[in-house]
């Protein structure tokens, strides 16, 4: 399909409904990391900056490739893309002082621009992930307050698993336990992936042996927080204060928290120890850090199947991922 993105006329009149008619749009240049919502930031003429995010399938490289199941706000990973669900994670987060953009404006009016729109704070600091490569002493302070942001999320008291949006609306959701929806979407995940690669098709048999084995030796009582689900040092944006701010906050759910720790350690490696803790469920670990590994070779997978500029990328990232998951299977056989 044609892609047809937000241009600077447009956006401007955003700002001036948000700032004012006094400021005046210089540069408008849509930001490469977003590929489930549009993310511009727009200079302005009085040396300030801010983002906002379009939330229109024309932004979304996911929505051509998602099938139609995965589009169901009571299954917890569905596709998670949308102001509501923003809105949602900006509340919660708030409440337990974890840091986000600030939201400045939303509109679902349609009258501003033809899709759902919000205009949030532009953080400038760069990554924490830049910070790590750059200067991982520099990095320490913001990684050990990241280390507290998520304590005190995953400590949070969920009344019970789903999208954030969803729980506290007090909506229904799909599933019974955590370990029981991740292994569903795993052995989905399996068959997809096989359908699209060839190793993972001579490996399918191992692989749902593996996951089946692993689900069955899942027996404690679930530890249900609230977790970002994406939490990569890519997705934490350092405040002018050096404070982490996280972004791409839509997917933010209550859930096991054993699964974002395993994107968590798989992300931060080396610097995962002060984001570790004690108390994570060994048995819950092992399927989930499987179950990750092939979500990571049927996602990729699937965008690369799409029009994303970067395709090459997701399939060098489906790669990896299935040597990693095919090794863990072998390795799990009884």
């Amino acid at each position: 399909m044609m892609r047809q993105f937000a241009t600077k006329e447009q956006l401007s009149g955003i700002v001036a409904a948000v700032f004012g008619t006094d400021r005046r749009v210089l540069t408008a240049n849509r930001l490469p990391n977003g590929s489930k919502k549009g993310v511009y930031r727009l200079t302005l003429d009085d040396a300030t900056s801010t983002i906002v995010y379009i939330w229109d399938p024309a932004e979304d490289y996911w929505s051509d490739v998602q099938g139609a199941d995965r589009a169901d706000p009571a299954d917890t990973f569905s596709h998670a893309s949308g102001l509501d669900l923003f809105e949602a994670a900006v509340r919660r987060l708030d409440s337990l002082d974890v840091r986000c953009p600030r939201l400045l404006f939303a509109d679902r009016s349609r009258s501003l621009y033809p899709a759902d729109i919000a205009v949030v704070e532009d953080v400038r600091g760069g990554t924490l992930e830049a910070l790590l490569e750059r200067d991982p002493d520099a990095a320490r302070e913001p990684l050990a307050a990241l280390g507290q942001a998520l304590r005190r999320m995953h400590d949070h008291p969920a009344p019970r698993f789903g999208k954030v949006a969803v729980v506290d609306e007090d909506l229904p959701v799909i599933g019974g336990s955590g370990a029981q929806i991740i292994l569903e979407r795993a052995l989905a995940d399996v068959e997809e992936a096989a359908e699209r690669d060839e190793r993972m098709r001579g490996g399918r048999g191992a692989l749902i042996s593996a996951l089946h084995g692993l689900a069955s030796r899942v027996t404690a009582p679930p530890r249900v927080g609230v977790v970002h689900g994406e939490l990569g040092p890519d997705h934490v944006m350092l405040a002018a204060d050096g404070r982490p701010v996280l972004i791409d906050i839509e997917g933010v759910a209550y859930f096991d928290i054993e699964w974002e720790h395993v994107f968590v350690r798989m992300r931060f490696g080396r610097h995962y120890a002060p984001l570790g803790r004690d108390d994570l469920d060994p048995d819950r670990m092992r399927l989930y850090q499987l179950a990750m590994h092939v979500s990571l070779v049927a996602g990729p997978l699937r965008i690369a199947g799409g029009d994303h500029p970067e395709a090459a990328w997701f399939r060098d990232l489906a790669a990896t991922h299935a040597g990693i998951a095919l090794a863990m299977a072998t390795q799990s056989a009884p």
